[in-house]
């Protein structure tokens, strides 16, 4: 497609292998989106001629989604290859040309987690088997999708006594999963690759810690490597994540601040937005008041994350100028905005956007307040 840069695509039931030189000539545009939380997607388009192959899977179809075709989507860049997408196909259209025009087939699926929506588990017993239990039990039905799962233990390990209660699951896997996550003020997400045809199911707290990806570059001459940029700072971010613990002794209900802050969710920015007034106290949720004290204010801290992201950024750049591939869930530097917005941010979208002859990608950054951290980012 472009030069120093590859792209593979496999399709197929279950197994996917490479897709055939027809496939890919026809193949004129890929749009994947990966966020921090949720499901990841992505959509093909090809332009088809009335005699190409490729109408034959329209009509097999008969216009219902090829849930168990798979879609791996593979970039190689100087040598180093991403799997940027391993999914299913979950609906597909095709647009008949006119006046000799050719034909437009879009495929538009999920990650593999779709496959873990399907079928409703209400009522499955999971006798003396804490949440975490559950949901490696849950993920092993999924192994052969080459599914590893990578769970986090949570402060609220409760193994319920058979005598006592029996657990049982709610709806699909995947809803039950991110109904157990939520709970403990988890996410649960599928992050595809390191290698073609292996996904890693994460359960656990949304960190934003680690080494950050190279750094995004702002009107910084030879150095810049971002085509747009534009950032935004909420006020109505003041709020403080608040929990209220109900004293079950005393009648009394106590009211404990959380800070939106923690080890796995450290402050990226100096000066976040002031709360001004006792209304700005928010529950963080409803359901905490009669845990001991301990438990809700741990599972309060890690629900208050998501209070933090006053500043938001979004833009697009080139991945060829870049020199990599530009991640989602991870921190990323910024260089030539200005003091109030350079430095670190947790990268909490990207969309790639590939055809022939172009790799550019749209992100969207977060942190909790101006005025860097950090004294300077890597380059």
């Amino acid at each position: 497609m472009l030069k120093g840069i590859q792209l593979s695509l496999m399709i197929g039931p279950i197994v996917p292998i490479p897709a055939s030189k027809v496939v890919i000539d026809h193949l004129v545009n890929i749009e994947v989106t990966v966020r921090d939380e949720g499901s990841s997607v992505f959509q093909l388009s090809f332009s088809l001629d009335k005699k190409s192959p490729l109408q034959i899977l329209f009509l097999l179809s008969s216009g219902q989604p090829l849930l168990f075709m798979r879609v791996i989507i593979i970039v190689v860049l100087s040598g180093k290859s991403d799997v940027i997408m391993d999914g299913v196909i979950t609906h597909h259209e095709l647009k008949p040309g006119s006046n000799g025009s050719p034909s437009t087939l879009t495929i538009t699926g999920e990650d593999v987690s779709a496959l873990m929506n399907q079928q409703d588990f209400s009522g499955f017993p999971f006798p003396a088997t804490p949440a975490e239990g559950r949901v490696a039990l849950m993920l092993a039905k999924y192994a052969v999708l080459g599914i590893v799962p990578l769970i986090v233990p949570s402060i609220l390990i409760d193994v319920p006594l058979p005598t006592g209660r029996i657990p049982s699951q709610r709806g699909t896997d995947l809803a039950y999963i991110k109904a157990l996550a939520d709970r403990v003020g988890y996410v649960f997400y599928i992050d595809s690759g390191p290698k073609p045809g292996l996904n890693v199911a994460y359960w656990g707290p949304k960190i934003k810690v680690g080494v950050p990806q190279p750094s995004l570059n702002i009107d910084m001459d030879a150095h810049t490597n971002v085509e747009s940029i534009s950032f935004q700072f909420d006020n109505q971010k003041n709020k403080i994540p608040t929990v209220f613990i109900y004293n079950e002794i005393t009648k009394v209900v106590i009211p404990i601040p959380i800070p939106p802050i923690t080890p796995l969710n450290p402050p990226l920015g100096l000066i976040p937005p002031l709360p001004t007034s006792i209304a700005d106290l928010q529950p963080v949720r409803d359901d905490l008041s009669k845990r001991s004290i301990p438990q809700a204010i741990m599972i309060g801290l890690a629900s208050a994350a998501q209070w933090a992201d006053a500043v938001t950024g979004s833009g697009e750049l080139d991945v060829l100028r870049y020199g990599r591939v530009l991640k989602a869930r991870k921190l990323v530097g910024i260089r030539g905005a200005g003091p109030a917005f350079n430095g670190l941010y947790y990268v909490t979208s990207i969309t790639h956007k590939i055809k022939r002859g172009e790799y550019k990608q749209s992100f969207e950054l977060s942190r909790n307040g101006i005025i860097s951290t950090v004294p300077k980012v890597m380059p």
